[in-house]
């Protein structure tokens, strides 16, 4: 007889198998002495099965992956048939309420983690994350979304080669590109890997807007995931392989100016193409812009003005 599963402990609750339950972290107060807390959904099967995290809004103004755990929860796709789900929409609040990457002090809580409780107010977050939620998952999708005005094309990120149950969960997940993503220091990626938590990011779209195709992409590869683990029913297979690259470079303006794009997300290009041009605002010259690599288009700048040194077009290459 397979062995009963446990009750799960989290924020003073105590959650029993088959029990679905929001519960709420306090993290802080504003200066008005408003409470600052954050929404927390724990979906248990009554069968024992691994912990899968999904979380959005790390970053306050990245829509897409808060819009893609609602729409989960709102269409009551997450009823794991083993195991235990716990969903996060929107883990920095402050960000979310000013519309802004950071927190207050001006810090990215994904590069605060482990964190510390008396610490910044990043570092803050991220330590009651990791005291709270990360000793209970097994495996988590991070959902991202490109900053300032730069759009991504739908993929995932993670270190291939070095694990084989997150190269898997990667090609479960099946987004159009997986990229080879190096750890970043204080990242909650980087602070899963030494806990050995497999842990994925999906990125896609821009800050402040949302990606219809994107979120339906990660509504669709987070069921897949599910069922991968043997957590959900079948779900939709993707419409095309996933291309893997292992190497991408960002394309950047050697002058300042008005830049406009020649190509598009998702496109592929090939070295010496021009994929755009900066002109300045006077009308006195133009310059284009050829490619120095051959690769899909994965990251656009939709930002018209532009500085030396800005990032342009993000190119991946393919295996």
């Amino acid at each position: 007889m397979p062995a009963a599963a446990s009750a799960m402990h989290l924020n003073g609750l105590t959650i029993q198998p088959g029990e679905r339950v929001l519960t709420r972290l306090v993290i802080s107060k504003l200066p008005s002495g408003t409470v600052i807390d954050v929404p927390v959904h724990v979906l248990r099967s009554a069968v024992p099965g691994p912990t899968v995290l999904l979380m959005g809004g790390m970053h306050g103004d990245e829509v897409n992956g808060i819009e893609t755990i609602r729409r989960l929860i709102r269409r009551e796709l997450l009823q794991p048939l083993r195991g235990s789900i716990i969903a996060i929409p929107i883990l920095n609040i402050y960000g979310f309420l000013n519309f802004s990457r950071d927190v207050p002090d001006g810090k990215d809580v994904n590069r605060s983690f482990p964190g510390f409780p008396r610490g910044s107010l990043a570092g803050r977050v991220a330590h009651r994350f990791m005291r709270e939620i990360m000793p209970l998952i097994d495996y988590g999708i991070d959902f991202h979304t490109g900053g300032a005005a730069r759009a991504n094309f739908p993929q995932v990120r993670c270190l291939l080669g070095v694990d084989s149950a997150i190269d898997a969960l990667a090609g479960a997940f099946g987004a159009p590109f997986i990229l080879h993503a190096a750890l970043r220091p204080g990242s909650l990626r980087e602070a899963a890997h030494k806990l050995g938590k497999r842990l994925i990011v999906f990125e896609t779209g821009e800050s402040l807007r949302l990606d219809e195709p994107g979120i339906e992409e990660a509504v669709a590869g987070t069921l897949r995931v599910l069922q991968h683990l043997g957590m959900g029913p079948a779900a939709p297979a993707p419409q095309r392989p996933s291309i893997v690259c292992r190497r991408h470079t960002w394309l950047r303006a050697r002058w300042a100016g008005l830049f406009r794009a020649h190509v598009e997300n998702g496109q592929f290009i090939e070295k010496g193409q021009i994929y755009g041009s900066i002109a300045d605002p006077y009308g006195q010259q133009a310059v284009r812009l050829e490619s120095t690599v051959t690769g899909y288009v994965i990251g656009l700048n939709h930002m018209p003005v532009v500085n030396q040194g800005d990032a342009l077009l993000h190119v991946a290459v393919p295996e």
